[in-house]
């Protein structure tokens, strides 16, 4: 008797990565990688601390513009290892006036905060993202991104608490175990009608991981990018980066050059970083050199 052959089971076509990020009020092309600079409204973040008066960040904010930074990610809660919450009206007494200052400053802002009370009033008042470091976990937060027609998400994977992450960080495969909860995470919100032009996901460097776990998460980056969604990277001046070069946080920038344009490398499209106008000019060394 003449078998026929198998019938070939058909390869699942991956869901292509949407090249434009859709917030609030800007839809940010990720055909070019994009820098997302950093501004701590805190006294006790881990590198730059301090800014807690507004009128320092409000400079600080414009200053990272005139060194080319594409988006602004705006603080008031530090999440450093050890760091402990404080109450939303405190958050949100600091992130306001910076806010309104900087919704005139024509590029797409991003409120870094886990609260839903904070996440709601900046909304209202027209930021353009929240990224989460708890992906939207706390009671109501996914309920105020959902009920908001427009602005964009960037999901975080983090392992435990701010304050004891770093205790005892223990992972057996780190890519899979972000893999599966930011695939997790991004499911629930399209399940809840958000589209996935508006999601943006981040494997959490530094949040609960060795340095060994954080190495293997950049090395196996394009797994979290079968997901089909953009990445962002966030290794700016973070302790893995000392481990291997024995150098302070001060000391870093070099270092946390070199892992930006090893993420942007590996797939990312945004580098959330302190050092604005080095990082630029990496990438358009690395693009002018086709490496990009």
């Amino acid at each position: 008797m003449t078998l026929s052959p198998p019938t070939p089971v058909p390869t699942p076509t991956p869901t292509p990565t949407p090249v434009v990020w859709a917030t609030t009020r800007f839809s940010l092309d990720l055909q070019t990688v994009r820098v997302m600079g950093i501004v701590n409204v805190t006294p006790d973040s881990f590198f730059d601390g301090g800014r807690a008066a507004a009128s320092a960040a409000i400079a600080h904010c414009e200053h990272l513009l005139r060194q080319g930074a594409d988006l602004l990610d705006i603080g008031g809660e530090s999440s450093r290892p050890g760091a402990a919450s404080i109450p939303w009206e405190q958050e949100w007494q600091r992130v306001e006036p910076v806010l309104l200052a900087a919704l005139s400053m024509g590029v797409p802002l991003s409120i870094d905060t886990c609260k839903p009370e904070v996440m709601q009033r900046a909304l209202d008042l027209g930021a353009d993202v929240i990224n989460d470091i708890r992906a939207l976990g706390a009671a109501g937060a996914l309920d105020v991104v959902v009920r908001h027609p427009r602005c964009g998400i960037c999901l975080m994977h983090m392992s435990g608490e701010p304050k004891t992450m770093q205790l005892a960080p223990s992972h057996r495969d780190v890519v899979t175990e972000v893999r599966d909860f930011l695939s997790e995470r991004s499911d629930l919100l399209m399940v809840h009608g958000v589209d996935r032009t508006r999601i943006v996901l981040d494997p959490g460097i530094g949040f609960g991981k060795r340095v060994e776990d954080n190495f293997a998460l950049v090395r196996g980056q394009r797994v979290l990018l079968e997901l089909g969604f953009p990445v962002l990277a966030g290794w700016s001046r973070k302790s893995s980066l000392g481990a291997v070069t024995g150098r302070a946080a001060d000391d870093r920038l070099s270092a946390s050059v070199a892992a930006a344009l090893a993420a942007a490398h590996c797939g990312a499209r945004v580098l959330r970083v302190h050092d604005v106008e080095a990082t630029v000019d990496a990438l358009k060394v690395w693009t002018a050199a086709g490496l990009l």
